[in-house]
């Protein structure tokens, strides 16, 4: 599985178990992930691929801040 910067993925595991979330950083064994809120773009959350399952959706990081990225998220948490 290879994540890509910007992908949309859902935590499976740990305290942020069920949230969607954006890649801003992966490599072979982790991945970071922000939300904007609990999570923000400047300190994003290491966190091992086994625990996130990837959607098919892709979200353009450049020059996004954390309220917008929190308002693309609310749409993932809303379905």
């Amino acid at each position: 599985m290879k994540l890509l910067k910007g992908s949309v993925v859902r935590a499976a595991a740990g305290r942020d178990g069920g949230g969607y979330f954006v890649v801003t950083d992966a490599d072979e064994k982790y991945c970071f992930i922000a939300d904007g809120k609990s999570r923000k773009l400047v300190k994003p959350k290491r966190k091992n691929i086994k625990h996130i399952r990837v959607t098919d959706s892709m979200i353009d990081l450049n020059d996004i801040t954390d309220k917008k990225l929190r308002n693309i998220l609310k749409e993932f948490g809303a379905e």
